[in-house]
């Protein structure tokens, strides 16, 4: 059985995060330059393609160089699919959230994913949080709220839109949380592939279903001939799905619940400097000051003491009670 990994040097663990932050706060521009050529069932198909091609390439490229994690036996791979379907299962009520929801809504209840994960982390894993970490947490989520609502033109709610975007957010935190139970047993480049695989299969399959029944494959095949729909859509399921899935999954290997997920709300922030930078978005007072409080929130939490015995229980800690228990069992009898 494959033994929990040593935490990596903080820096390292601290450029993976960023490079998740920027990955997934660039990924609103990539959406803007595909929604012109494709709806987004078809994006998302792409998008997974995309990913599919790019971790099979990496597949390949590290077992000829000996670095791909070895297939243990006797490990529980139910666990490993649970981590990609609850990924899975997040988009797809994203997807469906938006035909009742706005983006506006979508936006302020994903901002609630470190609180989601915080809580089922406390109740599955047992992962505690000092009240110092709480007090960030509440003020960074917060403040990226309050920056939503003061940049959006208009909130229409939808109660259906709204319950659907809360189970999506839910299912987000899921993930983070079995990602973060398996940690030491299954490597961050499984996970991502198992989600590259599951997300592809689905995506794809509804593609493609949905072409025959519309007798509409013109559809499914024009955006491909766009340069750009096929560069971007490459970007968003590249550096948006295999990459950020990657970065995710490893930052859970190391880091506490709490602390990976608050780096989702400086990703919003990343959106709106991007914005603003890339597109010739106006900023006004209120994005340097949500911004500043958001950045202080996510820098107050990444560096406040934890006990290392807060991290709470993982598959590796519950195997080792099984053999314990079946070892036992054997010298009974």
């Amino acid at each position: 059985m494959q033994k929990q990994t040593a935490r990596p040097a903080t820096w390292k663990l601290y450029l993976v995060a960023a490079a998740f932050t920027f990955s997934i706060g660039f990924s609103f521009f990539g959406i803007k330059k595909c929604v012109p050529y494709a709806d987004t069932l078809t994006i998302l198909c792409y998008r997974y393609v995309a990913a599919l091609i790019g971790v099979a390439i990496f597949i390949i490229i590290s077992k000829s160089l000996g670095y791909y994690p070895k297939a243990e036996k006797g490990r529980p791979k139910s666990k490993l699919y649970m981590v990609a379907a609850f990924y899975v299962a997040f988009m797809i009520l994203q997807i469906l959230a938006m035909f009742f929801a706005t983006s506006i809504e979508g936006a302020i209840v994903y901002a609630m994913v470190p609180i989601f994960a915080k809580i089922i982390g406390r109740i599955v894993l047992g992962e505690k949080s000092t009240k110092l970490q709480m007090v960030f947490v509440v003020v960074t989520v917060a403040a990226l709220v309050i920056l939503i609502i003061l940049n959006a033109t208009d909130i229409n709610l939808n109660v259906t839109g709204l319950a659907i975007m809360t189970v999506s957010s839910i299912f987000m935190a899921c993930q983070n949380v079995s990602a973060r139970y398996v940690r030491g047993v299954f490597q961050p480049i499984e996970i991502t592939t198992t989600i590259a695989v599951g997300g592809s299969a689905i995506f794809i399959s509804a593609s493609i279903i949905r072409a025959i029944v519309k007798h509409d494959f013109a559809a499914l095949i024009e955006p491909l001939r766009h340069g750009d729909f096929v560069i971007w859509a490459s970007f968003l399921g590249i550096f948006c799905i295999l990459l950020s899935a990657q970065f995710m999954a490893y930052m859970l290997a190391h880091m506490e619940i709490i602390q990976c997920t608050i780096f989702n709300s400086a990703s919003t922030l990343v959106s709106i400097i991007a914005g603003a930078l890339i597109l010739g978005e106006p900023l006004y007072i209120y994005h340097y000051i949500c911004g500043a409080i958001i950045l202080a929130g996510v820098v107050g939490l990444t560096l406040a003491p934890v006990d290392a015995t807060n991290s709470g229980k993982s598959l590796s800690d519950d195997l080792q009670k099984q053999r314990d228990t079946d070892d036992l069992k054997q010298k009974k009898l």
